[in-house]
């Protein structure tokens, strides 16, 4: 095929433009990891992060792949965070990192790539921190048979789903975040004066569906039980912004989109994203004179942003996960396994033992003892909000009366529940 230059190219230029893309594309990777510095810096640059633990010259090293800014006050830092404290109680483990590795930061730089990168450095495991590395997790397990890879959240070692792949060094790890999400939906319902709840949605998947419905569940039950309220009188919209933070250009501004929540008559917004705009929103529209509370979602300390109109936050600990992980596969046990951790319903804020917690914040006030009661049924089951009769958004049936959902149904949740405002794909 010749191709004229009225909008086509010959043959050999377009090797010569495929060979010049792969350039800057091998150039952009290496700019990127050449920026890494030997030690943490507070900034939210890619960098490689030594531990302030010597790890001496046999360091036995982790690197992690961050979708976000590790210090993001929310998802993100989570994971950096549960990764240090493995650091400084873990002798000779050594942390290197790569933060922001996502299409808006770095378009042309993928997480298999930073991955190669990382194992030519010595990296002995790699954690993915992100559902959006699921692709990059499996072909960096592929590629590299004798490296650990950890891919949070997402199902490809998962024997009993849908999406399983024999990948003999590919783990999932997950926390039974669901749990926590009812515990923040119940603290946006004893909270609410209006009886309207915005959910500040990321993007639309498997995951975030059933996050955000097991939210609005928690709210239903609470509303119900708690403040002894018609459940046709509360509203629980979800607007999803299109990815787990903003991309100017590409998603909606969650900063508008709280908002516009805080502007129309909602007094709650919960957030689902890694980035804390439902919070510092927040605090704005209450410093304005409006009366308003949220919902922090990731990160333990995520009611310190504005202390006195936090509601609670429903928060992981990794360093529990990452380091059962790093020991085993320090111990010659390459981690090959499906997580999906229950808090530790005797104290779900144990960081030695719960991979998920709840705190209550300050404007729960007297309703911190509904709460209390609220994860008590929910720990010894006598709460079950995923409970039959349970229909979808479209009005077809999800449980009949008196059926639990399985780990698949709620897994694989196709829907928003019946009740939720806000699409479902």
């Amino acid at each position: 095929m010749e191709f004229n230059r009225f909008g086509q190219i010959h043959r050999t230029a377009a090797k010569v433009v495929k060979l010049s893309y792969r350039f800057w594309q091998i150039a952009a990777l290496a700019m990127l990891m050449g920026s890494c510095s030997s030690s943490p810096t507070t900034t939210g640059s890619p960098q490689a992060s030594t531990s302030d633990n010597p790890a001496g010259g046999d360091a036995w090293t982790v690197g992690m792949i961050i979708v976000g800014p590790k210090n993001d006050a929310g998802w993100n830092q989570a994971h950096y965070e549960g990764m240090e404290t493995v650091v400084k109680t873990v002798p000779g483990v050594k942390f290197e990192y790569v933060d922001k590795v996502n299409p808006g930061d770095r378009p042309n730089v993928t997480g298999a790539q930073v991955a190669d990168d990382l194992i030519a450095k010595g990296a002995k495991m790699i954690i993915f921190n992100s559902d959006d590395f699921k692709d990059d997790a499996l072909a960096a397990a592929k590629k590299h048979p004798d490296i650990s890879i950890i891919h949070i959240s997402g199902d490809y070692a998962w024997k009993e789903g849908k999406n399983f792949k024999d990948q003999k060094n590919l783990s999932n790890i997950m926390a039974r975040m669901e749990y926590g999400k009812m515990m923040a939906g119940c603290a946006a319902a004893l909270g609410t004066k209006t009886g309207k709840i915005g959910y500040l949605g990321p993007l639309i998947n498997d995951e975030t569906r059933r996050y955000a419905s097991s939210a609005y569940l928690g709210a239903k039950y609470c509303w119900e039980n708690y403040r002894k309220k018609n459940p046709k009188d509360l509203t629980f919209k979800v607007t999803w912004i299109g990815f787990w933070f903003n991309i100017p250009g590409k998603t909606l501004d969650p900063t508008k989109v709280a908002d516009d929540y805080y502007n129309g008559g909602f007094d709650v917004v919960m957030s689902g994203i890694d980035t804390p705009e439902a919070a510092t929103q927040a605090k704005k529209a209450a410093d304005a004179g409006k009366d308003v509370r949220f919902v922090h979602y990731d990160f333990k300390e995520g009611c310190t942003l504005a202390p006195g109109i936090c509601l609670g936050v429903p928060y992981y600990n990794w360093s529990l996960p990452y380091r059962k992980a790093v020991e085993e596969a320090r111990s010659g046990k390459i981690p090959n396994e499906f997580v999906w951790l229950a808090p530790d319903w005797k104290d779900i804020n144990n960081p030695e033992t719960s991979i998920l917690g709840f705190l209550p914040g300050k404007a729960l006030g007297e309703n911190t003892k509904f709460m209390d009661e609220f994860i008590k049924g929910l720990g010894d089951g006598s709460i079950h909000p995923f409970k039959g009769p349970l229909n979808f958004q479209d009005g077809t049936p999800f449980l009949k009366a008196g059926e639990t959902a399985t780990d698949q149904q709620i897994w694989y949740l196709p829907q928003l529940l019946a009740g939720m405002e806000g699409p479902s794909k």
